[in-house]
């Protein structure tokens, strides 16, 4: 029976949505809210997957590069819309490289409102 475990932080940035009509191909900011989900097999002989101090602290380091910037100026949002579909996955990735052996990213969900969001999963 494999664990999950949550943990959520936000970043405050700009963007804009290029090859898009409306109000989003104009500069404009969010306050995203940001949930990682990770999952193991495994505890240790305390009783954990992974502490959630060091789960937290990989996703601010990730976070960190985001907040309070215009992502479109930002690796790889200048060759890719910084939509929430392409932040959430981003996310992912670089988290995924961080965890420890036996820790795996089960899905990262952007919000960029208290009612829109998007979630990045790998089956």
């Amino acid at each position: 029976m494999p664990w999950v475990l949550k943990v959520t932080d936000s970043f405050s940035s700009a963007h804009f949505l290029k090859n898009y009509r409306g109000k989003c191909e104009n500069v404009h900011g969010h306050n995203w809210r940001v949930e990682l989900e990770v999952v193991g097999e495994k505890i240790d002989k305390t009783g954990l997957l992974i502490d959630f101090k060091v789960l937290k602290g990989i996703l601010r380091d990730v976070l960190g590069v985001l907040d309070h910037r215009l992502l479109n100026e930002i690796p790889p949002f200048d060759r890719c819309n910084p939509s929430s579909e392409n932040i959430a996955k981003v996310i992912f990735e670089q988290v995924k490289e961080r965890l420890p052996e036996g820790v795996r990213v089960r899905s990262v969900t952007v919000w960029e409102s208290d009612n829109a969001c998007a979630t990045y999963f790998e089956e």
